[in-house]
C-alpha cells in the first residue's frame, strides 16, 4: 500500500505539474515516478498511468468542462490547483469505478496539503457543481470546434489534417488515439520462436495475440511491470510498432550488407535490420548524443547482437568518409510527432505550427547528406512517424528532383495483402490511424 507520505494523488499531480509547468515528456516524467516508487502493487501503478495519461489525452475537454462550472476560468487558476482540478474532472467523467464523493474529498485534501487550504471551499464547489452536472454540459456539435472540444485537438493541428485528409478519416485517427491498446512488440527470431515467445509470455500471465501484418509482431497487455518480465530481461523481444517494423520489412537487407543509420535511437530499427541479417554484415546506428547512443547501447546488449554498434554522429553535419560505402541507409528522420499522439498524448500541446516546416527543413538537409552515403545500387529508406504530408510525400517530390540519380523503389511485394492498396506511387507507404491497425507513418524506399 502507499505510504501515509504520499500518495497516488500526489504522485499524479506531481507528473501532471512537471509535463504542464516544467516542458517534461509525459512518458518521461511517469517512467521515472513509477521507477522511483517500484514498491506500488500493480493497482496503485495502473491508477496513476491512467489518471495521469487520461487527465493529458482529455485535456481541452476538460477545461472546457471545468469552465462551464467555474466563476474562475482554467487559464487564471494556480497551476496547482488547476491540475488537481484537471485530474479530478477526468475521474469524475472516465472512471466509474471512483466514487463522486471521494473524488472530491481526495482533492480538496489534496489541495490543503500543498499548502491551499484557503481554495479547499473553491475546489469543492467546483467540483461538485461538476459531479451533478457533467451530463448537462453542453458540446459544440459542428465544424473544427466540436472536433477540438470532443477529442482534445488544438485547432492548428485539425486544420493542418482538413487540408489534406477528409473529416471522416480526421475523425478516424482523433478516435484511434483516444482509444486503448495493447502494447505492440517485436520477436527476437535470431533467439526464440514468435510461438515459443508467446507460450513464455503466457507462463507469466501475459495476454499475447499475433498482430496481423506480420508473424513475428505480437501484442500483449494485463502485464504489470515490462522490466520485471523475464522474456524482456532476455532480449527475447524488442518494445516497436508495427510500423516501425514496416521499415525492415520494406528496406529488406541482404545478407553482408552495410548498413547506416542516420537517426537511430532507441535503436528498433537498425536492430531490426541486423537481426534480418542473421549475423552477417554490419549496422552503424547513429545519433545525435551520448544519452540516444546510450540508449541504443543498451537495447543492443539486451539483445546480444554482435553486427551492429552505436555512434554517436550528428546526421546534420556531413560525414565524408561514408560517401559511397552504404548498401543500404535508413533515414528515420526527426518530425512533428502527429502520427504517435495516441502513444504520447502531450506532444499535441507541445508541438507548434511554425515548428512543423522548420522540421521539412531539418528533414531535407539530412537526406541530402544520407543520399551520399548510398553507394550505385543501394537503398535509401525515408521515414517519419507522422501524416503531413509536408514531412511525407512532398519531401519525396522533392528528393527525387534533387537528386535524380535515384528512382521509387516498388515495395509492393514487401508489404502484406492487407496493406498493399495503401502503397503510393509505388515506393511509398502512407499509415493512418484508425484506416491502419498502426500508428501514423510514412516510408519511402527508393534505390541508386
Amino acid at each position: 500500500m502507499m505510504t501515509k507520505q504520499i500518495t497516488e494523488r500526489e504522485l499524479v499531480l506531481a507528473i501532471l505539474m512537471e509535463v504542464t509547468q516544467q516542458n517534461v515528456y509525459s512518458h518521461i516524467a511517469l517512467e521515472s515516478v513509477l521507477q522511483k516508487y517500484q514498491y506500488l502493487d500493480k493497482k496503485e501503478r495502473a491508477f496513476i498511468t491512467r489518471v495521469t495519461e487520461g487527465t493529458l489525452e482529455h485535456m481541452i475537454e476538460i477545461d472546457y468542462i471545468l469552465n462551464q462550472f467555474s466563476n474562475v476560468k482554467v487559464n487564471k487558476m494556480k497551476p496547482v490547483i488547476r491540475n488537481i482540478l484537471r485530474s479530478a474532472v477526468y475521474q469524475l467523467k472516465y472512471m466509474d469505478s471512483v466514487p463522486d464523493s471521494a473524488v472530491c474529498n481526495e482533492a480538496v485534501k489534496l489541495a490543503v496539503k500543498k499548502g491551499f487550504r484557503n481554495l479547499r471551499g473553491f475546489v469543492n464547489g467546483v467540483l461538485r457543481n461538476v459531479a451533478r452536472g457533467l451530463d448537462t454540459v453542453e458540446y459544440p456539435s459542428e465544424g473544427m470546434e466540436r472536433l477540438a472540444i470532443r477529442y482534445s485537438m488544438p485547432e492548428w493541428i485539425l486544420k493542418l489534417w482538413l487540408k489534406s485528409y477528409d473529416e471522416e478519416i480526421v475523425e478516424k485517427m482523433l478516435q484511434d488515439f483516444q482509444k486503448e491498446k495493447p502494447l505492440t512488440i517485436r520477436c527476437n527470431e535470431s533467439k526464440i520462436s514468435p510461438e515459443d515467445l508467446k507460450k513464455k509470455l503466457e507462463k507469466q500471465g501475459v495476454l499475447v495475440q499475433y498482430h496481423s501484418y506480420l508473424p513475428y509482431a505480437l501484442e500483449i497487455r494485463g502485464y504489470d511491470y515490462l522490466g520485471e518480465l523475464e522474456a524482456f530481461q532476455n532480449g527475447d523481444f524488442y518494445v516497436q510498432d508495427i510500423s516501425s517494423m514496416l521499415v525492415g520489412e520494406i528496406a529488406a537487407p541482404k545478407e553482408g550488407s552495410y548498413v547506416i543509420d542516420v537517426c537511430a535511437a532507441p535503436g528498433g530499427k537498425a536492430l531490426h535490420i541486423a537481426e534480418k541479417m542473421h549475423g552477417t554484415g554490419f549496422v552503424e546506428a547513429r545519433d545525435l548524443s551520448e544519452y540516444k547512443t546510450g540508449l541504443i547501447e543498451a537495447n543492443i546488449l539486451r539483445s546480444k547482437m554482435e553486427n551492429i554498434r552505436a555512434v554517436q554522429m550528428d546526421a546534420e553535419i556531413f560525414d565524408e568518409a561514408s560517401v559511397g560505402k552504404a548498401d543500404l541507409v535508413i533515414a528515420d528522420l526527426p518530425c512533428s510527432g502527429l502520427g504517435v499522439l495516441g502513444k504520447k498524448t502531450d506532444l499535441k500541446y507541445k508541438a507548434a505550427e511554425e515548428g512543423v516546416k522548420e522540421l521539412a527543413g531539418l528533414q531535407k538537409r539530412i537526406l541530402k547528406n544520407a543520399q551520399a552515403y548510398v553507394r550505385p545500387g543501394g537503398v535509401l529508406i525515408y521515414s517519419t512517424c507522422t501524416v503531413n504530408p509536408e514531412e511525407n510525400i512532398e519531401n519525396v517530390h522533392w528528393f527525387l528532383k534533387e537528386f535524380p540519380e535515384f528512382s521509387l523503389d516498388s515495395i509492393q511485394d514487401k508489404v502484406c495483402t492487407k496493406l498493399r492498396d495503401s502503397v503510393e506511387e509505388e515506393g511509398c507507404l502512407q499509415l493512418i490511424p484508425g484506416v491502419h491497425k498502426s500508428d501514423g507513418f510514412f516510408i519511402a524506399r527508393f534505390i541508386k
